[in-house]
């Protein structure tokens, strides 16, 4: 299909036309963050190409009156075919270049996604080709030729929980003398995620991962039936509430990273019960200094 107006005409609107997103607003109010939202990205890390969704803003100063997004675009667009080490490489040198095509001084990117995991069933030893998710809430500021930028990275995993109320009912209702099996109760599946804040040495995927495998009893897809048994055994014999995932993932990343993280480092901690046998779901969440963890281990 050819274009139905002419290189010379497009050329000539261009040099009389007026740029409309710099003119003056009517208006005088600077904006703290605009930008696009709604936007897939893909980026190029070790473990492939891998879908973001992607929600990218800049400041806008109180003269100037929107955005270009094409250049927003463009940006994205040039990243396309290169390869990062990580998404927090990506976010830095999206944000980075988002900014000088703006002429902003502080950006924001925020990322999330999954990335492929290959787990082991503990019995069978299936491998089971499961996907972990990935977040990233990036801050960055010019001050004068540095870029500073803030980032809270987190990750998260599906789990199964049991509820500790009705096993306890069960025990005293039905536990016989030396019945060592942990009697029935409603379990949920669970998603919870943590996020660390960081301005230099950032916790990695693996790390983050463990914290939340060493307090959970994390699911996954391939599981036959010795596997399945042996995470229901497990779950029931140490049943927990959401309360408790929460604290026991804020006990492990205390454990881990108290004394190579800075105390004022961001710990979020989400954790959302998917309730088997209520309308509702439960909720918890944790948003605190890892100072303040390690003060109670």
């Amino acid at each position: 299909m050819k274009p139905s107006i002419s290189p010379q005409d497009h050329a000539r609107v261009l040099a009389e036309g007026v740029d409309i997103p710099q003119q003056r607003p009517s208006f005088g109010l600077p904006l703290p963050e605009v930008g696009i939202c709604g936007k897939t990205v893909w980026v190029r890390l070790p473990e492939g190409l891998i879908p973001f969704a992607a929600r990218l803003e800049v400041n806008l100063a109180a003269e100037v009156r929107g955005i270009h997004m094409s250049r927003m675009e463009e940006v994205i667009a040039g990243l396309y075919d290169r390869e990062f080490s990580d998404l927090r490489d990506y976010g830095v040198q999206l944000g980075r270049e988002m900014m000088a095509r703006q002429g902003a001084n502080r950006g924001r990117v925020r990322l999330s996604g999954q990335l492929p995991l290959i787990r082991t069933a503990m019995v069978s030893n299936r491998q089971s080709v499961d996907s972990i998710a990935i977040s990233l809430d990036l801050k960055l500021a010019k001050q004068g030729e540095e870029l500073e930028s803030v980032a809270v990275f987190g990750v998260g995993v599906t789990h199964i929980t049991a509820c500790p109320c009705t096993q306890a009912y069960n025990q005293t209702l039905f536990r016989k003398e030396g019945d060592a099996c942990p009697l029935p109760t409603h379990s949920q599946r669970s998603q919870t995620t943590l996020s660390m804040q960081s301005t230099g040495f950032a916790p990695s995927i693996p790390e983050l991962l463990a914290c939340l495998e060493e307090a959970l009893h994390v699911t996954q897809d391939l599981l036959k039936r010795t596997d399945e048994a042996q995470l229901v055994y497990t779950s029931h014999s140490q049943p927990q509430f959401a309360e408790d995932a929460v604290r026991e993932v804020a006990r492990r990343a205390g454990e881990r990273f108290g004394k190579v993280l800075p105390p004022e480092t961001l710990v979020v901690i989400d954790s959302l019960s998917l309730e088997s046998i209520h309308i509702h779901d439960v909720c918890c969440r944790l948003e605190t200094s890892l100072a303040e963890i390690v003060r109670h281990l």
